[in-house]
């Protein structure tokens, strides 16, 4: 296992912290949350325009090439700063996969947009009563030469702006397929919801969409392994952008604690703030380390199901404590909204409950302990 990240990783990483520095901050946030508006199209243009928004497409059509590795740098820093962008929807939810799975006529056709005009990918997973995406109640039913999509998805991040949304569907046999269906699709029905951290989110109901053979992802009887797959690399890049808002939220929290003093002393001079801190950074060590080994494992094709789960419930359980510590050790400015270390908790709060909250993996980490059946790379 290699921490070290190349020359190249890193010029990616510093360039997307440099545009992040440069246009997110907290009057720019609140300045959004005023407007109503979850995202900053001015940042997202200059992030198609140095080509951040295309790291996962594939050279052959004018993408970088990348991989998760480069995704979760760029995911850190995003976290850092609390990005209003569908950064992560884009790249890892939609880029990724379509890369891996899809055929020469769907990279063309879906990822080429984003490298031409900055286009928004994103996926459908969640649904009422089912906590595996690999099973989806949605149907998928023949109809004529292509198929009709009937069912309901929640909690689908930046479906208002998406031009693609990946939508695993069940399919008569046990199958399951997952469907690339355009964003304007005629039977969709989209009710925006709003997250707990002001991204836009939609309930979508699929009403009669028809899709082609041509639609489909890869090969239904791999379709569940698929979704697998994207839920896996999805839950490391929630876990990267939970590694930067803890990261941030401490370090905005240690240089309040070095200029706020109480009883003519600094407030970071008291043993029992030291200590808290001292725990906050022990769990952003631990996090660190989770986050990094299972995306080398996943990207050097190595098993990896148990470390999968392991780095997104060390992010979310630590995560959480990280982001209660800086809220508390903030006293009452915390919950003053005017000021911005609000925002990395209520992110935090997202984050950790998506596609699984912590009890959810512990008990798919253990089941893949007592098994020893974890998923192989496709």
């Amino acid at each position: 296992m290699d921490f070290a990240f190349t020359e190249d990783q890193e010029a990616v990483r510093d360039l997307a912290g440099q545009i992040f520095t440069d246009a997110c901050n907290h009057e720019r946030s609140r300045e959004l949350e005023d407007a109503g508006a979850w995202m900053d199209d001015k940042l997202w243009s200059e992030l198609a325009t140095s080509n951040l928004t295309a790291v996962t497409v594939p050279e052959s059509c004018g993408g970088s090439g990348l991989g998760l590795t480069e995704c979760a740098l760029m995911l850190v820093e995003a976290g850092r700063h609390c990005v209003p962008a569908p950064l992560f929807e884009t790249l890892v939810l939609g880029g990724l996969p379509i890369a891996k799975f899809g055929n020469p006529e769907q990279q063309k056709r879906w990822l080429g947009p984003v490298v031409d005009s900055g286009a928004v990918l994103t996926a459908a997973l969640s649904e009422h009563g089912s906590s595996d995406p690999s099973r989806p109640k949605l149907k998928a039913t023949r109809d004529g030469d292509g198929w009709r999509l009937d069912g309901e998805k929640f909690s689908v991040p930046a479906v208002g702006k998406a031009s693609c949304i990946l939508v695993p569907a069940s399919i008569e046999g046990g199958k399951v397929g997952v469907f690339l269906v355009a964003g304007d699709a005629a039977g969709l029905e989209i009710a925006e919801q709003r997250s707990i951290n002001w991204q836009l989110q939609g309930l979508v109901k699929f009403n009669g969409v028809t899709v082609s053979d041509a639609d489909i992802l890869g090969d239904p009887d791999t379709g569940a392994d698929i979704v697998n797959w994207i839920v896996d690399h999805a839950r490391l890049g929630q876990a990267a952008l939970l590694l930067g808002v803890g990261e941030e939220a401490l370090k905005r929290t240690a240089m309040y604690l070095s200029e706020r003093k109480q009883f003519g002393r600094q407030i970071g001079s008291f043993q029992a703030v030291q200590m808290r801190c001292a725990d906050a950074y022990i769990d952003l060590m631990g996090m660190r380390s989770t986050l990094w080994q299972a995306v080398w494992r996943v990207d050097t094709g190595i098993r990896s199901g148990a470390e999968v789960r392991a780095a997104k419930w060390w992010a979310s359980r630590a995560g959480d404590r990280v982001v209660h510590s800086a809220q508390h050790l903030h006293g009452g400015i915390g919950s003053d909204i005017d000021y911005p270390i609000h925002r990395y908790f209520l992110w935090a709060q997202y984050l950790k409950s998506q596609l699984g909250g912590p009890s959810q993996l512990l008990a798919e980490l253990g089941a893949l302990l007592v098994s020893d059946d974890q998923r192989p790379s496709l």
